[in-house]
């Protein structure tokens, strides 16, 4: 399938998402509220994937959204009829939000872990994704920026309540109130991003590394993992130790216990079982 916002390869498990539009700073047209969901539904839904890798192409990794596009769409709602479209703007609006904060919450709750890349900016919008991916990896040259108060607005597509799970509150604060840049350097020594390369290639085949060690082992295991460590940050500690002995007795497979012990004995890749496919629904 063919995507205006995005290319996508597969190789040995890992599959590799790329935002194509360089020429355009990679800025968030309406097309991409819609792709990148699918895509990544789409990804896990076959069981097959173990990885996904989010990179970008060109000097940055996102503009963020792309204001023009969104305007039209205003524009052309209150044009028709002023007086309804003045009545409708506030649900529309928050209809529109929720399609959005769905697009990012596709990678926080795909079965797979998901490594993101970021060479230059990220941007508004740039944030709200990376935030929303398992990891995040960037060149020495990239930075961090939460736009939205430099054009008058609240971040509100997933920045808030995810990026507090990476950076201390004053400086989440500061970002927002101030719309200031973070620097590579900075978000690694803050924990928000796990390593920093001199350049994007090199950043890149870093990144390819970490999947390829995440793809050699149990998916099970892994879906597991990701599921908890999501669980044990939203709930209390009593919660998540009941929930992980309800998943261990419900998920955990001797056979794949036993073939993880033998991988690692024998240093040979474990023959590991897929995750299940989704049934798609019927009507």
């Amino acid at each position: 399938m063919t995507y205006t916002c995005f290319d996508v390869s597969h190789d040995n498990g890992i599959a590799h998402i790329q935002l194509s539009r360089p020429e355009k700073r990679n800025s968030m047209v309406l097309e991409f509220w819609d792709e990148l969901p699918e895509l990544v539904r789409e990804i896990d839904r076959d069981g097959k994937t173990k990885v996904i890798v989010i990179s970008s192409t060109g000097p940055h990794f996102t503009a963020g959204l792309d204001l023009a596009a969104f305007a039209n769409v205003t524009a052309h709602s209150e044009s028709s009829n002023e007086a309804h479209a003045q009545a409708t703007k506030g649900l529309g609006f928050y209809q529109n939000v929720l399609r959005m904060q769905d697009c990012f919450t596709a990678l926080e709750k795909a079965r797979v872990p998901v490594l993101v890349a970021i060479q230059g900016g990220c941007i508004g919008g740039g944030v709200d994704m990376v935030t929303a991916c398992d990891m995040r990896y960037c060149t020495a040259d990239a930075f961090f920026t939460i736009y939205e108060i430099n054009i008058g607005m609240t971040a509100d597509v997933g920045t808030f309540p995810r990026i507090l799970n990476h950076l201390p509150e004053g400086i989440v604060r500061e970002l927002s109130y101030t719309g200031r840049r973070m620097s590579a350097e900075e978000a690694k020594s803050l924990g928000l991003v796990n390593a920093v390369y001199d350049t994007q290639e090199a950043m890149l085949e870093g990144v390819m590394d970490v999947a390829r060690e995440i793809a050699t082992k149990p998916p099970m295991a892994i879906y597991g993992c990701k599921n908890i460590i999501t669980y044990a940050r939203d709930h209390s500690t009593d919660d998540t130790l009941d929930y992980i002995g309800i998943w261990n007795a419900t998920m955990l497979q001797q056979s794949e216990v036993m073939e993880a012990m033998k991988a690692k004995q024998t240093g040979e890749p474990g023959d590991f079982a897929p995750l299940p496919p989704f049934r798609k629904v019927a009507g």
